[in-house]
């Protein structure tokens, strides 16, 4: 997989586990090798506008997942044989906003950074939380993939 990592804000994170993670995620989702993402990291400010411009919404937020494609659960695009990589999108993510929202406990911090990048993941592979079926089909499989990613070597 090829998963792109920007870390373009201040707070300290450690950014090679959230992007083995989201190589877990494609591969357990069944996306060829070549599959490429973006990972973000951003400062409030600046998710707090792209949450403006793009979701009509004010204010920061934790994630923002921006698809290329229009993906279904579970499903992995055909691709023409020699063709261009399977580019699925970018997820922003606010650490700042983040570590506001759990504290001083760096496990929790660590914890809902993971769970973001898998939760921006499924959004841009489809999955989605518009009713409660959708939700609960999304938040099983985060669990599957945080545990499975939980019981890998460090």
């Amino acid at each position: 997989m090829s998963v792109f990592l920007a870390d373009e804000q201040d707070d300290q994170i450690d950014a090679e586990p959230l992007r083995r993670l989201a190589d877990l995620v494609l591969s357990e989702e069944r996306f060829p090798e070549d599959t490429e993402v973006t990972l973000l990291f951003v400062g409030d400010d600046q998710i707090a506008t792209y949450n403006h411009r793009f979701m009509h919404r004010e204010g920061a937020t934790d994630v923002l997942a921006f698809p290329i494609e229009h993906l279904e659960p579970g499903m992995v695009p055909e691709r023409r044989p020699g063709g261009p990589p399977l580019n699925i999108g970018e997820v922003v993510i606010a650490p700042a906003y983040v570590r506001a929202q759990t504290g001083s406990s760096g496990e929790a911090f660590e914890e809902q950074l993971s769970l973001l990048v898998v939760h921006g993941l499924l959004h841009l592979l489809g999955y989605d939380h518009q009713n409660d079926e959708q939700a609960e089909v999304m938040e099983t499989r985060e669990q599957q993939l945080l545990a499975k990613a939980r019981r890998l070597p460090a």
